[in-house]
């Protein structure tokens, strides 16, 4: 393992690059004070959370726009960066060791930033950080609170703090479980909120807190409503990537059944590399607002597993109800897919459908890649053989 010696002064930053074997981060990677830097004009942006799926493609997209991109990732005994692997030595990319919920370490991070690059125009903060699993906010509700409701409020401040409100543009990553229990369909901008779960509840807390700093203070600050988006670097507990990682493993024989929750749970589902696009339109608006983003069309999850599973060749039918419904290959009568009851939530939200009009009208976003080709694009990443669906 490679030690990581960093110390930083007003005129100097020292630091020892990390080898591509090992994913341990450094501050400032590979980067000294110098004229070019002091006068630097380039964009700049900051990402909490950019280890995460909709981090990593985020940082992907903002190196291809020229941008230095920093990033904010915990300290673990074990390696969790491999979402971002692939860009970890690109010049342009600096990480820093931090959390969410230490606002000491925030305010330090910004403030180097500001010192680094003293001319910069803007900086881009992308606040992605959370602990983003609805099921598990129901069993872990006071961390879920400190980092999903408490962790913007911290980032906020330390905007203030470093007296960047002028300089500073801010993306909140909100959420389509803000509707919960849903008080009309399909939900937009202006669909009343009624959270069903806390996490839901903490993403409510930044949504308004977001809006609160942007009237109080002017801080360019947007919430971005994202609708379900996966893709192959969605977590394995995550029900779209659960689906498709079982489906591979009883492919390749390591398993003989697909254990799932509420099956007829109806979601917006789009792909999260045409979303990050969306959370980059609205920092590049002339007014900061507050948008959703969503496909405008719903699925339920027994519709995700009869068309992944159908593309690797299995006919799906169903018997029984409730907990007692069973999947089976029609082909061979064998059960695949079981219910059970642990895995529902404790107050479900059945449908949620998006109307992303004003996003599509003012910003020009629009989802490029269709459910049937997303749970493709997963399927074969998780099978590594597919039947291709037409």
């Amino acid at each position: 393992m490679t030690t990581i010696s960093t110390t930083i002064t007003t005129t100097t930053i020292n630091t020892i690059t990390t080898p591509t074997t090992y994913s341990t981060p450094s501050v400032y990677n590979d980067i000294s004070l110098n004229t070019n830097i002091l006068n630097h004009k380039r964009r700049i942006a900051f990402i909490t959370g950019i280890t995460g799926q909709d981090g990593s493609y985020l940082a992907e997209l903002l190196l291809s726009k020229k941008y230095i991109v920093h990033g904010l990732i915990r300290r673990s005994s074990t390696i969790n960066t491999s979402r971002i692997e692939h860009i970890f030595n690109d010049k342009n990319l600096k990480l820093h060791y931090g959390d969410i919920t230490d606002s000491s370490c925030l305010e330090k991070i910004l403030n180097m930033i500001k010192t680094t690059y003293p001319n910069m125009e803007r900086l881009e903060i992308y606040n992605l950080a959370a602990q983003s699993h609805v099921k598990v906010s129901f069993e872990m509700p006071e961390y879920t609170a400190d980092t999903d409701a408490f962790g913007t409020l911290k980032l906020l401040e330390a905007i203030r703090n470093n007296n960047l409100e002028k300089i500073a543009r801010f993306y909140q990553a909100s959420t389509s479980e803000l509707y919960g229990k849903v008080q009309e369909t399909p939900q937009s901008e202006t669909t009343p909120f009624y959270p069903r779960s806390p996490y839901a509840v903490a993403k409510l807390y930044a949504y308004w807190i977001v809006k609160n700093y942007r009237e109080a203070y002017g801080i360019f600050a947007c919430n971005g409503i994202l609708f379900n988006h996966g893709g192959v670097r969605r977590g394995h507990n995550f029900v779209e990537r659960k689906i498709t990682l079982g489906l591979g493993k009883i492919s390749r024989g390591e398993s003989d059944r697909l254990v799932m929750g509420n099956i007829d749970s109806k979601r917006d589902l789009g792909n999260a590399e045409d979303y990050v696009e969306g959370m980059w339109l609205m920092l590049q608006a002339d007014e900061p607002d507050d948008y959703v983003l969503s496909t405008n069309e719903t699925h339920s999850v027994r519709e995700m597993i009869e068309i992944a599973f159908g593309m690797c060749g299995f006919d799906i039918k169903w018997e029984g109800s409730g907990v007692n419904e069973i999947g089976y290959n029609s082909k061979t009568g064998q059960a695949l897919i079981f219910i059970d009851e642990k895995y529902y939530r404790p107050t479900e939200v059945e449908v949620l459908h998006g109307d992303s009009t004003k996003a599509r009208n003012i910003l020009g976003w629009e989802p490029k890649t269709s459910f049937v080709k997303l749970i493709e694009m997963m399927v074969k990443h998780d099978t590594r053989s597919v039947i291709s669906f037409t």
